[in-house]
Order: structure tokens, then C-alpha cells, then sequence
């Protein structure tokens, strides 16, 4: 009963929260990105509770936990570090400028305007689509093996109707409803992880004691493998670390979260909340982790692991009160990711894919039928595929992130800053991101998703200014009038840049 009455509160604030937002969401500006209008803490929550989902709780934490033990910890502190205080200060300001100088909604609309491409644009709009797919699956799969633990309720059911209660809140308030949704769900995230991880550090005896009966578990590597400072496998780690990292910054529905970003406040407070909601809940996810190897889950006789079990064992002795904290917990994660995963996917495709290409009158009502339309489309195959899930939640989120960031890291992080990126650079990184993920899914060349993802991203950071270099540039004149804004001059307080006499 106790289980149930929360997530009964929870799922009434929810759809509270949309109906309440439903005002925000009357024209296309105001349902992709709240109007462009969004504060520091909404902002910096909408971004932390779209990076860390079910896929992190239970199927990085445990796999990733039981590989490298405590080790892992470095994977959480990559994703505060990289994942959101450098990409806050390298992508933040500078995305919400340039955004908003070219008009644009999307990341594939960026790439149209900013490298003049319909092709581009369409391309970047098709490979979101197909790649936010596996993903959003792999958020739905976290779910099963945890609600099986708390619940005697079959896991299709519990899939159906997260999707229905998640499509409903974003289809009725859209941007601002998810970003009001995150900052609840992100507080329950923050408060959840630590009572979670002091229960069960209690049930091994504490710290020190379950450091200690971690450090007993046999490695082939050296003794105490699994309690040491980089573990058994540091440069696999190192591959995760990147992958989880660095992804981030050439992943649509994050990127997207500097579009809609108030001001030049919001930017600097929403860098500090965003990396200390990083710390406390990636970093809190992997230390919990770390002690899967005395959870209690042995391999099978063929040595393969069920990783997506080891934190719901881990968790299943746990009081009822915390276990619905925790069931909580993890909905409020997927929950928040899925409602960025529908809308970025929804209104890509509509502003990217179907207006310049099939529907050219679309007038404002029309594109947000459509948006409405495609978010719902866009859940049932996405609950499809989670009904019969292909891999391990860890591989397919390798799959999505990999292909993705591989695609759009480069050709996004360059075109804000250098003038010189070319046309066919960005077509490179495409081909070379796609190419490599989907490759070594039938091929298998590169024994793991994971790495595969992170040699994506390295791939496409050497690629772009290579071949920038070797191919026609674009038009000069029409490069400078797109970096013309970030020239723009703007007055300041005194705390942020001295007078100019003084100066001199």
C-alpha cells in the first residue's frame, strides 16, 4: 500500500504539472522550448534528469559496478566533470546566442542554417528519429526487472502505462511541462539516491565493512581489485567514461536545453546546479554500483551476467518505505528522460523533416498537430520495441549514443566556434558516426557498444577539421554573418568585465 500511494502521488503531480503548463505550450516556439524563457534551475534540472535515467540506475550502474568496482565511481565523476560542467561552459552561452540568431529550434535545423543545407537538415533529422528510438527503449527495459522486484505486476503493463502517463503531460504542456516535471523528479533523485545508497552501505555493515568484504572478491587482475582506485580494467573504463561523457554534448535532447536558456544568469547558476545534480546522482549511482559484486548475483554456467538484476537484488531487502522511494526514484529518472526523448524526436521530425519537405504551408496550429501526432507515434514504437528488448539496457543506449553523438558531436561543437568547418566535413562526421555504429552492430569488430560509441566521437573530431581543411569552403561573407552575433556588443555589470578606461 505504501508502494502504491506514492507512486499514485507521483503520477498525479505529473499530470498536474502538464495540465498547468498547457498555457506555455499555445504556439510552436513556446512547446519546443518554453518560449525561450526557461530559469537557471529549471534549466540546469531539465538537463540533469535528461542525462541520468533507469538506463544509468539500474543498467550502467549495475553492469558497469560489477565490472569495475568501485572504480566505477570515475564514471559519475566524468559525467559531473565533462558531461556537465565543461560542456555547460564550452556549449552553453554560445549555443543559446547562436540558436537564436539563426532561428532555429532543432539541431538539425541548426545544421540547415548553419551550413545552409536542406540536406543537412533532413539527414540530421532522419538520423535523430531512428537513433532516439533505442534509446528510449532502453529507458523503458531499465524499468523491468526493478518493478518485478516491488511488484507482482507484469512488466508490459508497467511500460504501457508510464508511456501513456509520459505522453500525456508532454503532449497537453510540452517543453515547460517537462521542465517543471524535471525539477520535482529531480529532487526526488537527489534525496532518493543518498537514503538508498546509506541503506544499503547499513545492510553490509556499514563503509568500511562492505569496502572490506569488496576487497576479499578474487580478480584474475591482482588482489582487491574491485575496491581499488582504477579497478580491474582502466582502459575499458576510460571507453565508458568518454562514451557517458563526452556523448552529451552531441545528443539532441540535452543540446537542445541551452536553446531555451533565459539569460546570461540562468547560464552561470544553471552551470553550478546542473554539475553538483551530476555529482550527487551519477556520481551517487556508480558508488552504489560498485558493490555489485557482493550483491549476491552469480554468473550462469555459460559465465554471462545479468547485470539489469543486480541493483534491484540489491535493493530487494530493503524496508517497503524505501523500496518506493526507490521505485520513485527511478520512474521520476525515466520518466523525465522520456518526456525529452518524445519531444526533441516529435518536433525534429515535424520542423526538420515533414514541413520542408512534403508539407511547405504548414502554419503554426498545423506544425503543432503534427508535433502532437508524431509524440504519440513516436511512444508506441519506442514501447514496441521495449516489450521485446534486443540487448543488454547498456548496449542499446551504446547503440543511440554512440551513432548520434558520433554523427553530431563534431559538426556542432566546431560549427559554434570556427568559420573554416566545411559542408562535406559535416557530411564525414555523419557517414563516419552512422557508419561505424551500424557497421559494428552486424560485424562486430569492436567487442563492445560502449567503445564503439566513444571511438565515434574521437573519430568525428578528427575527421571534421580534416576534411574542412582538404574541401571548398562556404561562402565568406555568409560565415561572417552568422558569427556576427557572437561579436554583438552588450553592456555589463562591473562584477563581470572592468570599464574600459580601467582596462586601458
Amino acid at each position: 500500500m505504501i508502494k502504491v500511494a506514492l507512486l499514485i502521488i507521483f503520477f498525479a503531480v505529473m499530470i498536474g504539472i502538464g495540465f498547468y503548463s498547457r498555457k506555455h505550450a499555445a504556439d510552436v516556439d513556446g512547446f519546443v522550448l518554453g518560449g525561450r524563457s526557461v530559469g537557471p534551475w529549471l534549466t540546469a534540472f531539465a538537463y540533469g534528469t535528461s542525462y541520468f535515467s533507469a538506463v544509468v540506475f539500474v543498467g550502467y550502474a549495475g553492469q558497469f559496478g560489477y565490472k569495475y568496482g568501485l572504480a566505477s565511481t570515475w564514471i559519475g565523476i566524468g559525467n559531473a566533470l565533462l558531461g556537465s560542467l565543461i560542456a555547460w561552459v564550452v556549449l552553453g552561452r554560445r549555443t543559446r546566442i547562436m540558436t537564436k540568431h539563426l532561428k532555429s529550434m532543432t539541431m538539425p535545423d541548426f545544421f540547415g542554417k548553419r551550413y545552409e543545407s536542406k540536406s543537412l537538415r533532413v539527414a540530421a533529422s532522419m538520423i535523430a528519429f531512428v537513433f532516439l528510438i533505442p534509446y528510449t527503449a532502453s529507458v523503458y527495459n531499465g524499468l523491468s526487472n526493478l518493478f518485478g522486484m516491488a511488484f507482482d505486476v507484469d512488466y508490459r503493463v508497467c511500460v504501457i502505462v508510464m508511456a501513456l502517463l509520459t505522453g500525456l503531460y508532454v503532449i497537453v504542456g510540452g517543453y515547460m511541462a517537462t521542465a517543471l516535471n524535471d525539477l520535482v523528479q529531480g529532487i526526488i533523485m537527489l534525496f532518493g539516491i543518498v537514503a538508498v545508497i546509506a541503506a544499503v552501505l547499513s545492510g553490509h555493515g556499514g563503509f568500511m565493512a562492505a569496502v572490506k568484504e569488496l576487497a576479499g572478491v578474487p580478480s584474475d587482475v591482482m588482489p582487491g581489485a574491485y575496491a581499488s582506485f582504477f579497478g580491474p580494467d582502466p582502459l575499458n573504463l576510460l571507453g565508458v567514461v568518454i562514451l557517458t561523457s563526452l556523448g552529451t554534448w552531441g545528443l539532441p535532447q540535452m543540446v537542445q536545453k541551452f536553446y531555451a536558456i533565459k539569460s546570461e544568469k540562468a547560464v552561470r547558476t544553471g552551470t553550478i546546479i546542473s554539475t553538483l545534480f551530476a555529482v550527487v546522482v551519477a556520481g551517487g549511482c556508480y558508488f552504489l554500483g560498485g558493490f555489485s559484486q557482493i550483491s549476491g548475483v552469480q554468473p550462469a554456467a555459460d559465465g554471462t551476467v545479468a547485470y539489469d538484476t543486480i541493483i534491484p537484488m540489491m535493493l530487494s531487502s530493503l524496508p517497503d518505505i524505501l523500496i518506493g522511494i526507490v521505485i520513485v526514484l527511478v520512474l521520476s529518472a525515466s520518466m523525465s528522460t522520456l518526456s525529452s526523448l518524445v519531444l526533441t524526436s516529435s518536433s525534429t521530425l515535424t520542423l526538420d523533416f515533414i514541413k520542408p519537405l512534403f508539407v511547405k504551408d504548414m502554419d503554426e496550429k498545423k506544425q503543432l498537430i503534427w508535433m502532437r501526432v508524431l509524440l504519440a507515434f513516436f511512444i508506441i514504437i519506442s514501447v514496441v520495441i521495449a516489450l521485446d528488448p534486443p540487448a543488454f539496457i547498456a548496449q542499446l543506449m551504446g547503440i543511440s549514443w554512440g551513432a548520434l553523438a558520433g554523427a553530431f558531436l563534431a559538426p556542432f561543437l566546431y560549427g559554434l566556434y570556427w568559420k573554416g568547418v566545411t559542408k562535406a566535413a559535416v557530411w564525414a562526421s555523419f557517414v563516419c558516426g552512422i557508419g561505424i555504429t551500424v557497421s559494428n552492430m552486424f560485424l562486430n569488430y569492436i567487442n563492445s557498444p560502449i567503445n564503439a560509441g566513444a571511438i565515434c566521437m574521437i573519430a568525428g573530431l578528427i575527421v571534421v577539421p580534416v576534411v574542412s581543411l582538404l574541401t571548398p569552403k562556404m561562402e565568406r561573407q555568409k560565415v561572417d554573418g552568422i558569427f556576427e552575433c557572437l561579436e554583438e556588443k552588450v553592456t555589463v555589470e562591473q562584477k563581470v568585465a572592468l570599464p574600459k578606461e580601467e582596462n586601458d
